[in-house]
């Protein structure tokens, strides 16, 4: 990938090379489904989405994998037997470029952060 830092999230996509520029694309387009209402940055030279200004999660492409950082080691936690046969850790959710997320689980994700967030940050 392209070393350049991305201003948006289409030009860091742009400096992804395929297959794990779709990867990221469906990804983008399921987070976006399941919360509309996020707006999407770069933080941190990734891809990530704001839920009511609070770090929703994030995404990146690298050279072997692709990952899903949900900001919270809770709903890693919380979901960790749907998560089996995925590498794991505190912050981030590894996976092949070619076995992403699926859509439902990638909802119940979001949703569960979007809970949290809502408890979290009341006001």
């Amino acid at each position: 990938m392209d070393k350049r830092p991305a201003a948006t999230v289409d030009e860091y996509l742009a400096l992804v090379p395929e297959p794990a520029r779709t990867t990221l694309e469906k990804l983008r387009a399921n987070i976006r489904a399941a919360a509309p209402e996020a707006t999407e940055v770069i933080s941190y030279g990734m891809p990530a989405f704001k839920y009511r200004g609070r770090g929703l999660v994030a995404i990146a492409a690298f050279k072997k994998h692709c990952s899903l950082f949900p900001m919270s080691g809770a709903v890693i936690d919380r979901f960790k037997d749907d998560l089996e046969g995925f590498h794991t850790s505190k912050g981030t959710l590894q996976f092949p470029v070619d076995r992403p997320l699926s859509a439902a689980l990638l909802k119940k994700i979001i949703k569960a952060r979007m809970v949290e967030i809502e408890a979290r940050y009341k006001g």
